[in-house]
């Protein structure tokens, strides 16, 4: 046996204006995409130096290690950025690991373009 409500549900017909359909979009403008890009990957470069250096250099590695031990950050953000890098590093380490934050400016804007962030475990 069926059962069929006792009511009756209309089913409403809105009519909805076009302009609410089709959005109208600004040109786009690469330019800046384009340069954090190309800055992107001169970022690349300093973290794969950095990376070169912890990984090949157990000496250095000690010596950021025993810094971050005693809590020298200055130390730790010195022994990094004796390897020249031509981005801004951020240091900070906890018992656990090693944080590297490591950002660009683009050179047309002076603005942040691109930002890496590396977490190195050591413990």
């Amino acid at each position: 046996m069926y059962y069929y409500a006792p009511y009756y549900i209309p089913s409403y017909v809105y009519y909805v204006p076009t302009s609410w359909l089709v959005r109208e979009l600004p040109p786009v403008n690469p330019a800046h995409f384009y340069e954090s890009a190309n800055e992107s990957l001169k970022l690349m470069d300093d973290v794969k130096m950095v990376l070169d250096k912890l990984s090949t250099s157990k000496e250095f590695d000690e010596k950021v290690m025993k810094a971050a031990q005693e809590s020298n950050k200055a130390e730790v953000k010195r022994l990094i950025q004796t390897l020249h890098l031509t981005a801004d590093v951020e240091v900070g380490f906890t018992p656990d690991d090693l944080q590297l934050k490591f950002s660009k400016k683009a050179p047309s804007t002076n603005q942040d373009c691109c930002k890496i962030n590396i977490f190195l475990k050591w413990s």
